[in-house]
């Protein structure tokens, strides 16, 4: 909605690698696959609930029949496909609501704040085994009638085995603390912010999101993101409704009401990646987000990217924010401290005209989108 220039910060060396499989940040020898996936249960749109009621059986519940012929196979084998019929739409409707219910709550995800990680305990050494190799080895040669000469052989071979134990111990005690050094020393560059820790460690972090996320750079305690949107086709074409006389139908989505399911899908996905921000990188206090989504080709069969939107957002302003009940467009755009978004009658999503952002359009310039086609 702003007009000025949205600023972001790009590492040196960042490349972004789009593709119809998502989106990979090349850091170095790092990189992150990302993958986008499917939804959850339940449903209504933003528009105001929707249900339904069905039930397979027939309709006139009340009526008895005063027939005393026999039914025909026919008539038969139309009931059942009727049946058949009514049990595939009634299956199909609740897939239908998963997918809706889905697309609606995806910014309500939670996630568990980071935690100083912990090495696991070091393991003990098999003292059994160890004891058992010493005095086979010591008692080897010395027969069985040499009893005086067994008993010292194998007193020497419990103290040689008691050395082995206490060295062995000492080994995997050191190196249980040198992992919780390196542990430490992770986790200390984490809270300080340091480009390659939060980078890395978000790009692990994004590998099983539904929109594929790559982080670009680091600028004190905040950080820059770029955000692959799914494409409209994440919203179905029909939804489970009610005819007029109660039946259960499925029913086409209007193209406006469609536009705005799509659009609180791509808010709620702007959000949820940074709900994953905050939580796995502790140090950082606010997120700059660019969500750019596969637009086809030029005039020359290249691939091209628009932008959606752009936005930041401090870990401060989402404290408090009623997840459970306000949709995901009402707290984008009430929570962020900047937000570039252009909606088509207040609920479609429009492209951004990049003429006044060049810091996004350097960004278009540093993703590799020829995968986007040979995909």
């Amino acid at each position: 909605m702003q007009d000025m220039g949205f600023s972001i910060k790009i590492a040196p060396g960042v490349r972004v690698r789009a593709s119809s499989r998502g989106v990979r940040t090349s850091i170095g020898p790092r990189a992150a696959r990302l993958h986008v996936g499917g939804g959850r249960t339940g449903f209504s749109t933003g528009v105001g609930p929707v249900g339904y009621y069905t039930t397979l059986g027939g309709g006139n519940r009340g009526r008895r029949s005063t027939t005393t012929r026999r039914p025909s196979a026919g008539s038969y084998q139309r009931q059942l496909a009727a049946s058949s019929a009514a049990a595939a739409k009634a299956e199909e409707a609740q897939r239908l609501a998963g997918l809706f219910q889905g697309l609606l709550d995806i910014h309500r995800e939670a996630f568990q704040p980071a935690q100083p990680p912990v090495a696991p305990p070091a393991p003990a050494p098999d003292a059994d085994a160890i004891r058992a190799h010493h005095r086979k080895a010591a008692l080897a040669g010395i027969g069985l009638l040499r009893r005086r000469e067994r008993a010292a052989a194998q007193e020497r071979a419990d103290r040689a085995a008691e050395a082995e134990l206490q060295a062995r111990w000492a080994e995997v005690q050191r190196m249980q603390a040198d992992y919780q050094a390196q542990l430490d020393a992770w986790w200390a560059a984490l809270l300080r912010n340091e480009p390659d820790a939060v980078i890395g460690t978000l790009a692990e972090a994004f590998e099983d999101n539904e929109a594929a996320a790559a982080p670009l750079g680091v600028d004190g305690d905040e950080l820059s993101l770029v955000v692959l949107a799914p494409s409209e086709d994440i919203v179905p074409e029909r939804m489970p409704g009610t005819t007029a006389s109660g039946n259960l139908s499925l029913r086409k989505v209007p193209k406006g009401e469609r536009a705005a399911l799509y659009t609180q899908a791509v808010m709620g996905h702007a959000l949820v990646t940074i709900k994953e921000v905050l939580a796995v990188a502790p140090g950082i206090q606010r997120v700059r987000l660019i969500f750019l989504r596969h637009a086809g080709a030029d005039a020359y069969g290249q691939p091209k990217l628009e932008c959606l939107l752009a936005g930041t957002w401090t870990r401060q302003a989402l404290q408090g924010v009623a997840w459970a009940t306000a949709d995901a467009a009402t707290v984008a755009q009430d929570t962020a401290t900047e937000l570039l978004v252009k909606l088509r009658g207040g609920k479609e999503l429009a492209p951004l005209n990049l003429d006044s952002q060049p810091e996004i359009q350097q960004l278009l310039e540093v993703v590799d989108i020829e995968d986007l086609v040979s995909d």
